[in-house]
């Protein structure tokens, strides 16, 4: 079973499990400022959820793609849209500051549950 490490914690997915989702069922805080109330709900259009990613994971999708090519998110190449991620092997994940994560400093890491406090 691949295991994710985010926020302090390692836990083990199902293969192909959505990250998103694996995150949110761990009570990880996902989202920054008010996006916690106003997102997408996983459909990939609102750029919210985006994490920089490390490992083995499914390739990005044609819409993914597209919605990362425009701001904020243009200038983060490294960073994914944790909807629309596939998990298929171990991973480490680390969230941004920023309202879509766009930011430059990690609020938690893979290894820290909080590095700075996000602003709320």
């Amino acid at each position: 079973m691949p295991q994710v490490t985010a926020s302090g914690k390692t836990f083990e997915v199902s293969p192909e499990a959505n990250l998103r989702q694996a995150l949110l069922d761990q009570g990880i805080e996902l989202y920054s400022e008010g996006a916690s109330a106003f997102n997408c709900h996983g459909h990939g259009s609102c750029g919210t959820c985006v994490v920089q990613v490390e490992g083995v994971v499914s390739e990005p999708t044609n819409f993914e793609t597209k919605r990362m090519a425009y701001p904020p998110h243009s200038a983060h190449q490294d960073r994914r849209l944790a909807c629309q991620v596939r998990v298929l092997g171990d991973v480490r994940v680390t969230r941004f500051d920023g309202y879509f994560g766009e930011g430059e400093t990690a609020i938690w890491t893979p290894d820290l549950a909080k590095v700075v406090a996000p602003n709320t």
